[in-house]
């Protein structure tokens, strides 16, 4: 009963680090996510920049799984060069190490003053301050796990199974490093279980040479989930998460042989023994760094030779199959499909946007144009493909499946009209003339920018899960962004009464800028209107605003 009880609460302590990890990931990502994913794409243009990005996107999230995937998803779309994604996922190996370091510096004493406040922010109107309240319950939250795994971990120094068991991991290193690589695979953390290590290695039944071991495990196991949740993406995508895990994998095999005598050398620098283990982490890191960076380019170079571009071409449509039609259950998902890819493009669109806009470079604008005739040959493939489904006979619910694709549709096609001959003429016309916002017209600006193409990614969830309290969330944020758009319009009039000379010279573009971000966030919201609709939120709230209409 007693190793029962020690076993449980050994893994309720990782679950609840886990936990802490997960919420925040959610926390920062609702706080800051459009902020966090736009600055990561533009902050990978050179290398230095790439990995102090990658870095400090892992930090934020507490996830180097998230940066892979996010940075993957950029060299998919165009955005971000194979090499300096490589160069990003260095930065956010390194993030996780230093993160793992900080929390084992003695600071749990800190977990009830971050969870208050935290709590404190939760109950806040902005959604930015609830999210960083999240955030802030995780990290008390992690901070306390580490308490509970200190706890956990103190009756196991007398164990005489685990020290069985530590035993025969310490007499065969490759089998200790699979261990360790499975438990951070199916984990999805290298954090988590490295952290594992640390408690462990504070009741000293683990050798110097085991730990460096199990800790290089822990990272490659880390690099396997992003890997595995990239298999559905493109060649280009696949390529980024490979290579970080060819990368790491590489440096596990050069680095277990020498584990030994690296361990030697470690304990005789001057190192605390109780944080062994996330020093050898960053340590590990560190230098993987530093022998891939100068690399990075050939290591673009092989994973074109091993994930080659897909025969078909990208401007015509990838999962449209005739075939299908036998099963209209497949050809609707199918559609699907097709059409999150529309999706994907007008982010792309609107991130390009936005990054000649912030940086004032027109090159950024000059793929919009082509990109905007993909969209439209997908979106009218999509149209065409649904109506010769339609002929092939749909039972009610597919009918209502197939006429939700086709709207969702042609909304994202007038979504790029509008970019194309809205805001890429409008912020030409700015970079072109020389022309100067305001700061706080331009910050109004940018901050509707990253709302738009946040609410766009929200629409895309939505689009796939019809789930009704998403969809719910996006008419919430239908609403912000209309008050939004109607006090920066205010603010911008109280800035021409005061005589500013940036807003008398710049007054017809931010208000055209406004007026078109207004109407793209409308077309991303309609997504959500048969949703709420079907399950009677839309009528329950009209008729809320006409009762209390009548009130008044």
């Amino acid at each position: 009963m007693t190793s029962t009880v020690i076993m449980i609460n050994l893994f309720g302590a990782v679950a609840l680090l886990m936990f802490g990890l997960a919420q925040v990931k959610d926390g920062v990502t609702r706080a800051f996510g459009a902020r966090l994913r736009t600055g990561l794409a533009a902050g990978t243009k050179r290398g230095w920049r790439s990995f102090l990005s990658g870095f400090v996107a892992t930090v934020a999230l507490q996830s180097s799984t998230a940066t892979a995937l996010m940075v993957s998803s950029f060299v998919e779309r165009g955005m971000i060069k194979p090499r300096m994604a490589q160069i990003a996922l260095l930065g956010a190996n390194i993030g996780t190490a230093v993160t793992a370091w900080i929390v084992s510096t003695g600071i749990e004493w800190l977990s009830p003053l971050l969870i208050l406040i935290g709590i404190v922010l939760l109950r806040a109107a902005s959604t930015a301050r609830r999210g960083l309240g999240t955030a802030l319950v995780g990290i008390g939250l992690m901070l306390l796990s580490l308490h509970l795994l200190g706890l956990a971990t103190e009756p196991l120094r007398t164990s005489p199974a685990l020290r069985a068991f530590i035993g025969l991991l310490d007499g065969a290193w490759p089998v200790a490093l699979i261990f360790a690589a499975v438990l951070a695979f199916l984990s999805s953390s290298s954090l988590a279980i490295v952290v594992l290590i640390l408690s462990l290695g504070s009741t000293g039944i683990l050798s110097p040479g085991l730990m460096v071991v199990l800790v290089l495990g822990a990272n490659l196991g880390g690099a396997v989930p992003p890997f595995m949740a990239s298999l559905g993406a493109g060649p280009a995508a696949r390529r980024v998460t490979l290579g970080n895990l060819i990368v790491r994998g590489c440096g596990c095999l050069i680095v277990l042989p020498m584990a030994g005598t690296i361990a030697d050398g470690l304990s005789g620098l001057p190192l605390s023994a109780a944080k062994l283990p996330v020093d050898i982490h960053l340590l590990f890191n560190v230098l993987l760094g530093l022998a891939a960076w100068p690399l990075s380019r050939r290591l673009s170079a092989i994973m074109q030779h091993l994930v080659p571009d897909a025969p078909a071409g990208e401007s015509g449509p990838r999962y449209l199959d005739a075939q299908e039609f036998s099963t209209p259950a497949i050809a609707l998902t199918s559609a699907t499909r097709e059409v999150l890819g529309i999706g994907d493009l007008i982010e792309r669109m609107l991130l390009l946007s936005l990054e000649a806009f912030r940086l004032h470079k027109a090159e950024r604008l000059q793929p919009l144009p082509a990109l905007e005739q993909v969209v439209d040959g997908l979106q009218q493939a999509v149209k065409v493909y649904l109506s010769r489904l339609a002929g092939q006979g749909l039972d009610d619910e597919g009918k209502r499946r197939s006429i939700m694709i086709i709207d969702y549709a042609i909304n994202l096609e007038h979504i790029g009209d509008l970019i194309e001959k809205g805001l890429m003429a409008q912020v030409g016309r700015k970079i072109v003339e020389g022309m100067r916002l305001s700061d706080a017209g331009n910050n109004e600006l940018l901050q509707l920018f990253e709302m738009t193409i946040e609410n766009l990614r929200l629409a895309q969830t939505v689009f796939v899960t019809r789930d009704p309290g998403l969809a719910r969330r996006m008419m919430e944020i239908k609403v912000e962004v209309r008050n939004m758009e109607r006090r920066s319009a205010e603010l911008h009039f109280q800035r021409l009464r005061d005589g500013q000379a940036e807003s008398l010279q710049t007054s017809s573009l931010h208000l055209d800028m406004l007026r078109d971000l207004k109407r793209i966030n409308a077309h991303i919201t309609s997504v959500a209107h048969p949703i709420i609709n079907a399950s009677g939120l839309l009528r329950e709230s009209r008729l809320r605003k006409s009762a209390s209409s009548v009130a008044t």
